[in-house]
C-alpha cells in the first residue's frame, strides 16, 4: 500500500504493542517502516502467526466488522505505523479506488493461506 514516507505515522519501540487481541477494533494499520510480529493467544500461550514488514496492512477487518481484534501485533525493533479509521480509509479509497482492490487482494491471500492450513491440519488428524 503506498503511503507517504513519514506522514502521520506513530513510532513504536521493540516489543511495544500496536494492538492487542480481544480489544475493540475500529481502525486499520499500515507498516510504514520497520517490522512487526503477529501473535495469537491460544490456551494461555502466545503463538507467532506472522510477521509484517513495510507496506503491509493489518487490522483491516475491524474497519468492516468492528469486532474485537483477532490477534496482538507487536513492533519488532523500531517501527513506524500509520493508523486509518473507517472515515480515513473511505476517504483514501475515494481518492484511490485501487486501494480497496489491494486490500481485498491481501484478504483473499490470507483466506487462501488459512484454507491450506486447515486442510493440512485435517489431514494430520487421526480418523
Amino acid at each position: 500500500m503506498d503511503v507517504e514516507a513519514g506522514a502521520l505515522g506513530k513510532e513504536y519501540e521493540g516489543q511495544e504493542v500496536i494492538c492487542r487481541q480481544g480489544e475493540p477494533g475500529g481502525c486499520m494499520y499500515v507498516i510504514q517502516a520497520g517490522r512487526a510480529v503477529v501473535l495469537r493467544e491460544e490456551a494461555g500461550a502466545e503463538v507467532v502467526v506472522g510477521e509484517l514488514t513495510a507496506g503491509d496492512i493489518f487490522g483491516e477487518m475491524a474497519v468492516f466488522d468492528r469486532q474485537p481484534r483477532s490477534a496482538t501485533v507487536q513492533a519488532k525493533g523500531k517501527a513506524r505505523v500509520l493508523t486509518l479509521d473507517k472515515r480515513a480509509f473511505l476517504r483514501r479509497v475515494h481518492e484511490d479506488p485501487s486501494l480497496a482492490f489491494r486490500i481485498l487482494q491481501e484478504m483473499s491471500l490470507r483466506i487462501r493461506s488459512l484454507d491450506e492450513e486447515i486442510s493440512r491440519l485435517k489431514r494430520l488428524q487421526p480418523r
